[in-house]
């Protein structure tokens, strides 16, 4: 499916420039996230890699995250961008938050990069469990958003669905302060673990993480294949003593599938030949490997990274 036929014509034009030229010395823009979040701090370290190790001049944008990010690619309006492994099925298959606009598949992988843990935080001694949630106020993520369908997730999981509770629709920082106000009682926060949202309020005010795991874990794992298991360990957060039981999906980014296959390759050497610099930069850069990179993904990955991740002995599907 084509978002904005005029942004889309532009973004044409664009990849066919790149391709002529090999990318070297083009602008790119890379969808990231909202501020507070790991997105977009993550991003920022890995376009300046790109910056420092290839011809391309990359620059990290905060947007509205997963879905924003796909259909910014449709739209020719950016060339890179991060999203959840479980949003990006749901582009290509038209399913959930791209029901009603179809199937959006012009995008491919580069790669997978680490963990997206689904955090379920409160600061109300009544709550401990999912169950809980019933008849409370809950930030559950933008409409349509990935942290929307990972939380209508965990809710149906425990048997209980929007109409259960009053559901908010906030970021991460708003989501943040509402926490702080007592406007609300608990948010999903869907992000790599530490998320500098949930260390503010776990510094200033103190913050419980609700575990899911045990059969509500294995059900909702049972239905929805895309999810693995997590543990965030203790002392991930400022008084967080003991480790929690969650599910995980994985960060992704993602290319624009007309982008030239040396230009492609060059991006994902300059991630992949550099982890142990990255991972210093970022906590988050400790996960990346060629191993996580293409494990468990089964959307079509852009030829430039299959042919990076070929000469490291992984073969993966492209399209």
């Amino acid at each position: 499916m084509k978002y904005g036929m005029k942004h889309r014509v532009f973004g044409v034009i664009l990849a066919a420039m790149l391709m002529l030229s090999g990318c070297g010395g083009q602008r790119m823009m890379m969808g990231t996230g909202g501020t507070s979040g790991t997105y977009y701090a993550f991003g920022g370290v890995l376009s300046q890699y790109m910056k420092n190790y290839t011809d391309y001049s990359v620059t990290a944008v905060s947007t509205a995250a997963s879905k924003a990010n796909i259909q910014s690619i449709g739209d020719g309006d950016y060339q890179i961008g991060f999203t959840q492994s479980d949003v990006m099925c749901y582009a290509w298959d038209g399913t959930r938050s791209f029901e009603t606009d179809g199937p959006c598949r012009d995008f491919r992988v580069l790669g997978a990069l680490y963990a997206e843990t689904v955090q379920l935080i409160t600061m109300k001694d009544s709550i401990r469990t999912v169950a809980d949630l019933k008849g409370k106020s809950v930030s559950i993520g933008a409409p349509g958003s990935g942290v929307f369908f990972n939380a209508m997730d965990v809710l149906e999981g425990a048997g209980l669905t929007v109409d259960d509770i009053k559901p908010q629709y906030q970021s991460f920082d708003d989501s943040k302060e509402a926490l702080k106000d007592g406007q609300i009682d608990a948010a999903f926060i869907v992000a790599g673990a530490p998320t500098s949202a949930i260390t503010e309020l776990a510094t200033t005010n103190g913050v419980y993480l609700i575990p899911i795991e045990g059969q509500l874990r294995d059900d909702i794992m049972n239905i929805c294949p895309y999810y693995a298991p997590m543990v965030i360990p203790a002392d991930t957060y400022p008084g967080q003593t003991e480790p929690v039981e969650t599910i995980t999906i994985k960060a992704t980014l993602i290319v624009d599938a007309d982008l030239d296959d040396d230009c492609v390759y060059d991006l994902t050497a300059a991630i992949f030949d550099h982890t142990a610099e990255i991972a210093v930069e970022n906590a988050k850069g400790e996960e990346l490997s060629v191993e996580n990179a293409t494990a468990g993904i089964t959307i079509p990955f852009h030829e430039g990274a299959a042919r990076y991740f070929g000469e490291h002995g992984i073969q993966v599907g492209t399209q």
